[in-house]
Protein backbone atom coordinates (compact mmCIF):
# COMPACT_ATOMS: atom_id res chain seq x y z
CA UNK A 1 0.00 0.00 0.00
CA UNK A 2 1.42 3.35 -1.09
CA UNK A 3 1.70 6.24 1.32
CA UNK A 4 -0.17 9.42 0.43
CA UNK A 5 3.05 11.28 -0.33
CA UNK A 6 4.10 8.54 -2.77
CA UNK A 7 0.70 8.64 -4.49
CA UNK A 8 0.94 12.40 -4.89
CA UNK A 9 4.48 12.13 -6.31
CA UNK A 10 3.34 9.47 -8.79
CA UNK A 11 0.49 11.58 -10.14
CA UNK A 12 2.50 14.81 -10.23
CA UNK A 13 5.23 13.06 -12.21
CA UNK A 14 2.73 11.43 -14.56
CA UNK A 15 0.66 14.57 -15.18
CA UNK A 16 2.50 17.83 -14.41
CA UNK A 17 -0.75 19.77 -15.01
CA UNK A 18 -2.03 18.34 -11.71
CA UNK A 19 0.57 20.44 -9.86
CA UNK A 20 -1.76 23.41 -10.12
CA UNK A 21 -5.10 21.69 -9.58
CA UNK A 22 -5.75 19.98 -6.25
CA UNK A 23 -9.26 18.94 -7.28
CA UNK A 24 -8.02 17.05 -10.33
CA UNK A 25 -5.16 15.58 -8.28
CA UNK A 26 -7.60 14.33 -5.64
CA UNK A 27 -9.90 12.97 -8.32
CA UNK A 28 -7.11 10.93 -9.93
CA UNK A 29 -6.00 9.50 -6.59
CA UNK A 30 -9.57 8.73 -5.50
CA UNK A 31 -10.40 7.17 -8.86
CA UNK A 32 -7.47 4.77 -8.58
CA UNK A 33 -8.37 3.94 -4.97
CA UNK A 34 -12.02 3.31 -5.85
CA UNK A 35 -11.04 0.94 -8.66
CA UNK A 36 -8.54 -0.89 -6.40
CA UNK A 37 -11.28 -1.36 -3.80
CA UNK A 38 -13.76 -2.64 -6.38
CA UNK A 39 -16.05 0.39 -6.48
CA UNK A 40 -17.44 1.96 -9.62
CA UNK A 41 -15.94 5.30 -10.48
CA UNK A 42 -18.92 7.60 -10.52
CA UNK A 43 -19.69 10.99 -11.91
CA UNK A 44 -18.73 12.39 -8.51
CA UNK A 45 -15.07 12.46 -9.52
CA UNK A 46 -15.81 14.29 -12.75
CA UNK A 47 -17.92 16.88 -10.94
CA UNK A 48 -15.32 17.31 -8.18
CA UNK A 49 -12.45 17.60 -10.66
CA UNK A 50 -14.31 20.40 -12.47
CA UNK A 51 -14.55 22.35 -9.20
CA UNK A 52 -18.34 22.11 -9.13
CA UNK A 53 -18.26 21.01 -5.47
CA UNK A 54 -16.76 22.62 -2.40
CA UNK A 55 -13.18 21.41 -2.02
CA UNK A 56 -12.27 19.11 0.85
CA UNK A 57 -9.56 21.49 2.16
CA UNK A 58 -12.01 24.42 2.19
CA UNK A 59 -14.52 22.39 4.16
CA UNK A 60 -11.85 21.32 6.64
CA UNK A 61 -10.58 24.88 7.14
CA UNK A 62 -14.09 26.24 7.62
CA UNK A 63 -14.91 23.51 10.15
CA UNK A 64 -11.72 24.18 12.08
CA UNK A 65 -12.35 27.93 12.15
CA UNK A 66 -15.96 27.47 13.29
CA UNK A 67 -14.87 25.14 16.07
CA UNK A 68 -12.25 27.64 17.17
CA UNK A 69 -14.71 30.54 17.25
CA UNK A 70 -17.92 28.82 18.38
CA UNK A 71 -17.66 26.14 21.09
CA UNK A 72 -21.07 24.62 20.28
CA UNK A 73 -19.57 23.19 17.07
CA UNK A 74 -16.70 21.42 18.84
CA UNK A 75 -16.60 17.65 18.89
CA UNK A 76 -14.99 15.22 21.28
CA UNK A 77 -11.69 15.19 19.40
CA UNK A 78 -11.45 18.98 19.51
CA UNK A 79 -12.07 19.04 23.25
CA UNK A 80 -9.56 16.25 23.85
CA UNK A 81 -6.89 17.88 21.69
CA UNK A 82 -7.41 21.43 22.96
CA UNK A 83 -8.17 20.59 26.58
CA UNK A 84 -6.67 17.54 28.17
CA UNK A 85 -3.81 16.98 25.75
CA UNK A 86 -2.87 20.66 25.60
CA UNK A 87 -2.68 20.84 29.40
CA UNK A 88 -0.58 17.67 29.49
CA UNK A 89 1.86 19.01 26.92
CA UNK A 90 2.16 22.34 28.75
CA UNK A 91 2.93 20.49 31.98
CA UNK A 92 5.40 18.15 30.25
CA UNK A 93 7.18 21.13 28.67
CA UNK A 94 7.46 22.88 32.01
CA UNK A 95 5.10 25.78 31.42
CA UNK A 96 3.47 27.12 34.56
CA UNK A 97 -0.24 27.73 34.64
CA UNK A 98 -1.40 31.29 35.28
CA UNK A 99 -3.72 31.28 38.31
Amino acid sequence: MMKTKDKVKFWLDKYPSLRDDDNRLCSNIWSEELIEKGFEVSQFLVVYACSKLTSAPSIKRARAKLQEEEPKYRGEKYNLRKGILQDKWRKDLGYEENN
